[in-house]
């Protein structure tokens, strides 16, 4: 089924924030949960994009994954919705061409990694048809910052290399294994590392999960309880360009294989 959206569709491109009554104010810094003003006017019922913050790395395109922290908030009585800073996994937008609505692909294809984006929007335009809306009417006006943390394509993988697969020795008793050593910047505990990753269960050794099945690359934050607990010994100090072979034993042993595709360190 082919969608329509509206025609119009605002863009604010300077950076920082407007001086409109009906702009919200965003304090802080890239990476750091937002903090939100919404100012007492009414929202209007256009779509709005506003550039905060622009960064310096490479730029989305079309048929990436891109990688985002995203906090939303109903702008009437600015109540939080989600965030992705809560649960330290940012989200990961698929942008195939199916499942993303209009306004998405407005404000987060053709950006800069490091940049922060702005969404005003009404719920049914700003979440799309394959979005629930828990808790809010599609007339609602919701409120997106967006931190970009980058684009990917989705077989996005360690140059000139082939996809990972299991070591046929490993086994959940093993320690931590380097099967390429990377070059690039050190991955310290705490930050946030986009990875592809394979899963297979122990003993069968049958594929559980795996980011490609997924849609391409994730992130998430390397510390305890954000990653199964033996990612943290086994990623941290690695360089990216890696890619590590990583049992975890326990009481549903699994083995991974992870490559090390980038890394963003919090401020």
């Amino acid at each position: 089924m082919r969608l329509f959206w509206p025609a119009l569709l605002m863009l604010a491109t300077t950076c920082g924030v407007s001086e409109e009554s009906t702009q919200p104010v965003v304090t802080g810094r890239f990476g750091s949960r937002p903090t939100v003003s919404i100012p007492k006017g009414q929202p209007g019922r256009t779509p709005r994009i506003t550039v905060l913050s622009v960064g310096s790395g490479r730029r989305t395109v079309p048929g990436d994954v891109v990688l985002a922290d995203v906090d939303i908030r109903r702008w009437s009585g600015n109540r939080p919705y989600m965030s992705t800073y809560d649960g330290n996994q940012p989200t990961t937008v698929v942008f195939d061409g199916r499942k993303v609505s209009e306004t998405w692909r407005q404000a987060l294809i053709g950006r800069p990694a490091g940049s922060r984006i702005m969404l005003v929007s009404p719920a049914a335009e700003a979440l799309g048809p394959n979005m629930p809306l828990t808790g809010v009417s599609p007339a609602d006006t919701l409120v997106f910052v967006f931190d970009i943390l980058g684009g990917y394509p989705p077989d996005a993988r360690l140059v000139g290399r082939t996809l990972p697969m299991i070591p046929a020795d490993l086994t959940p008793a093993a320690s931590p294994r380097i099967l390429i050593d990377g070059s690039g910047r050190t991955v310290v505990a705490g930050s946030k590392v986009v990875i592809q990753y394979v899963a297979v269960s122990w003993p069968s050794r049958s594929v559980v999960d795996s980011s490609y099945r997924r849609g391409g690359p994730a992130a998430f934050t390397l510390e305890a309880g954000a990653v199964p607990a033996a990612w943290v010994g086994a990623l941290a100090g690695r360089h990216v360009g890696s890619r590590v072979a990583v049992p975890s034993p326990g009481d549903r042993p699994m083995l991974y294989v992870i490559d090390i595709l980038d890394t963003i360190t919090r401020e």
